[in-house]
């Protein structure tokens, strides 16, 4: 077995208390350099903060408070310790939710995750994360560099395009979502194309059915997933073990109890919290709102960290829709452009283990003339294709949900 350094397989007592040292000068320079953290740390002793019991005791940060906290402090909210002339490049999100990236060419630790994917030093790496707006696209670009592999910009779309590259360049890895990388092999397939070079993928974005990694599997393409985030990168990762998914060494996480920053015992399903050690864009304490547990035992890989189960859903009514955040905030942009419209609920789905929206919508009778225009609303809003369905009014339930995430997996 081969890993990426001897982080991966070190004594679980050496990694903790590691991490406490982390944690503890990372709250110190927080507060030292950071709008935010100077203020929502006070009186906070940075150097009592070296336990879990201390960590449990700090504020969390919640990603759906972001969108306000930026509008207060622009464009990062005060969370920057890095200027914003001094970064790389700067990202917007759906929301629009405003992201850094430091000094560092890897800020987001991706070289270990495509590492356990397999990806190695001279592969031609076939991203396609969209290079528009988003950082998806630079956080693999990113990883890959600092291991050595070169990238082809492939982004989003352009199905014969893609495939045409990859007979002509013939990449070993895809980085993308499963959804986009099964459309390239069966495109391939439709036009006798040969790229059986690929046989590797680090997938992220969405979720990864099981029909589709035997499907590609079958095709020689062995698919890892990660879960990552604009905010924090990397979180945790697949191995060759395919049990749950190893926590990333550079990140401290905890699973909390939904709407407390209470720790929940072992096993039970609750929110994932990550603190970062980025100097750039320190994150202490950030809770992601997607929903996780933590497996027991150790990965029969042999690394040593602790596992996720996997991704389990949202705690909030965020969701995550091939790759992209849609917020209520953006369902209640839909409503005010179309006043028409009493009500609104945007349900997704995943028939044959693909993702779909559907934005149902209260109207009276005759205004279905508004499909074509709410339809282009959707998409202009929150970036993504969808549907729209009308129904009369009082036809969604009174529950208060505006985004329903009935995904099976």
């Amino acid at each position: 077995m081969s890993y990426y350094d001897p982080l991966e397989t070190r004594d679980p007592d050496e990694r903790e208390a590691d991490l406490m040292d982390k944690l503890a000068r990372q709250v110190a320079h927080a507060k030292e350099t950071t709008h935010y953290y100077f203020q929502s740390l006070a009186g906070v002793n940075p150097f009592e903060c070296a336990t879990r019991e201390a960590l449990a005791k700090l504020p969390l940060t919640r990603k759906r408070d972001l969108i306000e906290l930026q509008k207060k402090t622009p464009p990062f909210g005060g969370l920057n310790a890095l200027p914003r002339h001094k970064a790389k490049r700067v990202f917007a999100s759906p929301g629009p939710i405003y992201e850094m990236q430091g000094r560092d060419t890897d800020p987001w630790r991706m070289a270990r995750v495509l590492y356990a994917a397999g990806f190695r030093d001279g592969d031609l790496v076939h991203n396609c994360f969209s290079y528009h707006f988003t950082p998806g696209a630079f956080l693999m670009e990113g990883g890959a560099r600092k291991l050595g592999c070169a990238v082809f910009p492939g982004g989003t779309g352009q199905t014969e395009q893609q495939v045409q590259a990859m007979v002509d360049l013939k990449p070993e890895a895809y980085t993308g979502t499963p959804y986009f990388l099964r459309i390239i092999v069966e495109k391939a397939e439709e036009m006798g194309a040969d790229i059986g070079s690929l046989r590797k993928a680090c997938v992220s974005g969405e979720a990864l059915p099981g029909v589709t990694r035997q499907w590609l599997g079958e095709r020689g393409i062995s698919v890892r997933q990660c879960y990552a985030t604009a905010d924090i990168g990397a979180i945790a990762y697949e191995t060759d073990a395919e049990e749950g998914m190893v926590v990333e060494e550079g990140v401290l996480v905890e699973i909390v109890r939904p709407g407390t920053g209470d720790p929940v015992e072992p096993g039970e399903v609750g929110e994932v919290v990550v603190t970062t050690f980025d100097p750039d864009y320190p994150l202490i304490r950030f809770a992601t709102g997607d929903l996780s547990a933590i497996l027991p035992g150790r990965s029969p890989c042999g690394r040593s960290n602790i596992r996720l189960k996997g991704w389990m859903g949202r705690a909030d009514q965020t969701t995550k829709i091939k790759g992209m955040f849609v917020h209520p905030e953006q369902v209640a942009q839909i409503a005010g452009r179309h006043p028409e419209i009493h009500r609104m609920r945007l349900v997704v789905d995943n028939p044959g283990g693909q993702d779909r929206m559907v934005l149902h919508c209260e109207i009276e009778a005759g205004h279905e003339v508004l499909d074509k225009a709410v339809v282009n609303s959707l998409r202009e809003v929150t970036k993504l294709r969808g549907e729209v369905a009308f129904i009369t009014p009082g036809g969604l339930p009174n529950d208060g949900k505006v985004i329903e995430d009935t995904r099976t997996y």
